[in-house]
């Protein structure tokens, strides 16, 4: 077993309202509100962290293993992972629930009302690391229950597995005990820009701690490309020109799988922080988080329009995860 992704797993249904929702809100009746939109157009989408990152591992070669639960109604899911390389054992369903789900409904000038359910995902804090019949490489533990992320970081300690730990949307639901626990012990961490600033806040830990008590540190930063430091060494890598800006969502869920693929094959960080700059461009140009679709071969192409890697990425023709 190479590496498993433990996180959440969700569809998200995005609605469009085709007007304004200033013109329907009253900000002085707040205190007493119903409102209704009767949306013109509704799609619903493939997400959550886990599948998200295992999507674009696949792509890449990897057979990646995700970890978490799912409601009832996850069985045209589990076939498509399926039938994309990703291994689905390890999801457990939760019978009388649905999987969780997100619920956007955007107007016309982008603003937007949203809500998240939990769902199955709150049932992640019952399912073990030692349920599994063979000892992961590496261990992903991405948003998902803050009980669970805990508890998968304590197993991991034990069973002495290197894991990533990336809390992004969970750090503000988090206690900063947990995150403590987190980031002391990680061999990587996986953040944003503003990510990077809030875990410091929550944790209590300065920026310089972080870096010199975890080995591999990846600091995402959008347009600015991201910040790779390896036992608190710097190196810079630029986001790939993009064709088109369609939505961002999911972007560095993209940029995961994209740098964790070329770890896994041996690559140095500066080599999978660009690999991971080219997979979040693919994402960013398709409407949804498991929208793009590339080959090794036309991956390889435009990575070396932009890049030089030395020949290195042949082996992803030749190696299978």
């Amino acid at each position: 077993m190479s590496i498993v992704l433990t996180g959440s797993i969700a569809y998200d249904y995005l609605m469009t309202f085709p007007g304004y929702f200033k013109d329907h809100i009253m900000p002085d009746r707040l205190d007493s509100i119903s409102l209704s939109f009767l949306v013109d157009h509704m799609v619903r989408q493939r997400g959550g962290i886990a599948p998200n990152i295992a999507y674009t591992l696949a792509l890449l070669g990897e057979k990646p293993l995700v970890f978490g639960t799912a409601g009832e109604d996850f069985e045209d899911y589990r076939q498509w992972l399926e039938s994309h390389n990703i291994d689905t054992t390890y999801i457990r369903i939760i019978p009388g629930v649905f999987t969780a789900s997100f619920f956007a409904n955007t107007d016309l000038a982008n603003n937007q009302i949203c809500s998240f359910y939990t769902g199955a995902m709150a049932f992640a804090r019952e399912l073990s690391l030692e349920m599994l019949q063979s000892r992961p490489e590496m261990v992903v533990i991405s948003p998902n229950d803050p009980v669970a992320m805990d508890r998968y970081v304590e197993e991991c300690k034990q069973m002495q597995i290197p894991y990533v730990y990336d809390p992004s949307q969970q750090i503000a639901r988090s206690n900063p005990e947990e995150l403590r626990r987190g980031v002391d012990g990680a061999y990587s961490l996986f953040v944003n820009e503003y990510e990077w600033e809030l875990l410091q806040k929550h944790t209590g830990f300065s920026g310089d701690f972080i870096l010199h008590r975890v080995p591999l540190v990846v600091i995402t930063r959008g347009a600015k490309g991201a910040s790779i430091y390896w036992r608190a060494n710097e190196v810079e890598v630029p986001a790939v020109p993009v064709e088109k800006i369609v939505d961002p969502t999911g972007v560095g869920d993209a940029f995961r799988g994209g740098f964790l693929r070329g770890w896994r094959l041996g690559l140095d960080f500066e080599i999978c922080g660009k690999m991971g700059s080219l997979a979040a461009a693919y994402c960013l140009e398709q409407r949804g988080t498991q929208s793009h679709y590339f080959t090794i071969e036309d991956f390889i192409m435009r990575f070396r329009a932009h890049f030089d890697d030395g020949g290195k990425l042949e082996m992803m023709t030749q190696k299978t995860a």
